[in-house]
């Protein structure tokens, strides 16, 4: 719902992506929606007021604030995309998941019909004249612009439609209409990307959840086979235009990481503790710039103020250096306690600034 961050300013953001020494860590702090009717209003407002780094230009609104919520995230309201998906979940604010699967039954696949990208995004209508219009006005006010395809643009959007389990099997049997759809999906992103292109964006994000806790939820031998060439297609033409790609994936994605940013990408936006903070610095400090998201699992929801800055702290000095290469993200959502809040908007605030 809030999403703020240092690094509106562009030449600083840009400079940490290409490692030519930025002046502080770029650093975005985001406040999911349910959080506004979880916590106290006027104590999250009273920390954005205490942390105008990571809050610029943050203006104090009237409470009571009514946040608005996604489509696919209303409680008690089941949405149903523009590829047919239906989607539930139990807390407004909260993103839920698939629970009906357009063709749980593959005989359905010659009717299937798929959104128009001219008209689509896949999770809502859009206006392509208004996008432009909007970059347009991002850029003249010296801002970073992005093109976003939704998040889980190809595997998951895959398993949304089939399901998890027909999905994978469909990918061991090379089943004709899966891949025709895998296909499909990867010409309806390639519309979009064009249209970020046309707009002349800054930053092309391409987010998919591909991990579990433990591992990745497809094989590496399925991946490399099946997700990995649609995904090269669809960074081609960000590549030729010289434009930054922003890969994201949840979960532990050791085993696909190489295949994932294969091909130019230039950030790469992961999960700390899942991966480890030593691995992700081995594989990526000084070459690939990463996005590190904070932990929201362990540390920041049940760990002491101290815990949280160490963790911050450890993750600048091992994943970061004084050429660049990291930014740091953290989503905060219901659940963890205000001085854990508190503790992590004041080391982002303090180690933004650790290599200068």
């Amino acid at each position: 719902m809030y999403a703020s961050t240092s690094s509106s300013d562009r030449d600083n953001l840009l400079r940490a992506i290409r490692f030519e020494r930025p002046d502080y860590i770029p650093m975005t702090f985001h406040i999911n929606a349910a959080c506004w009717t979880h916590y106290d209003q006027d104590a999250l407002l009273d920390l954005m007021e205490e942390h105008p780094f990571l809050f610029p230009g943050f203006e104090r609104w009237d409470t009571p604030f009514v946040p608005e919520y996604d489509a696919n995230a209303r409680a008690d309201s089941p949405y149903t995309d523009d590829f047919g998906c239906v989607w539930t979940t139990a807390m407004d604010g909260i993103v839920g998941s698939v629970h009906q699967h357009p063709l749980a039954d593959i005989s359905k696949y010659p009717e299937y019909r798929f959104p128009d990208p001219e008209h689509s995004m896949g999770l809502g209508p859009v206006d392509w004249d208004v996008f432009e219009a909007q970059i347009g006005a991002a850029k003249a006010r010296g801002e970073t612009t992005y093109g976003d395809l939704r998040h889980g643009h190809t595997f998951q959007q895959l398993c949304d439609i089939r399901g998890y389990v027909d999905t994978i099997t469909d990918l061991a049997d090379g089943e004709p209409e899966v891949l025709d759809l895998l296909e499909r999906l990867c010409r309806f992103n390639l519309a979009l990307i064009r249209h970020f292109l046309k707009a002349d964006v800054d930053i092309v994000r391409i987010p998919e959840d591909l991990g579990m806790q433990t591992g990745p939820m497809i094989s590496p031998g399925l991946f490399r086979e099946y997700i990995k060439p649609l995904y090269q297609r669809m960074l081609e033409p960000v590549r030729s235009a010289g434009k930054i790609i922003h890969m994201h994936s949840d979960g532990n994605i050791r085993a696909l990481a190489d295949d994932i940013i294969e091909g130019g990408v230039d950030i790469i936006n992961l999960q700390d503790l899942v991966n480890g903070v030593d691995w992700i610095a081995g594989k990526f400090r000084g070459n690939t710039c990463v996005d590190l998201d904070i932990d929201r699992q362990s540390i920041t929801p049940f760990g002491t103020p101290d815990e949280i800055d160490a963790h911050v702290r450890r993750c600048v000095e091992k994943v970061g250096c004084p050429e660049g290469g990291l930014m740091l993200i953290y989503g905060l959502y219901p659940g963890v306690p205000l001085e854990n809040v508190k503790a992590l908007m004041d080391a982002m605030t303090r180690y933004a600034f650790f290599y200068n």
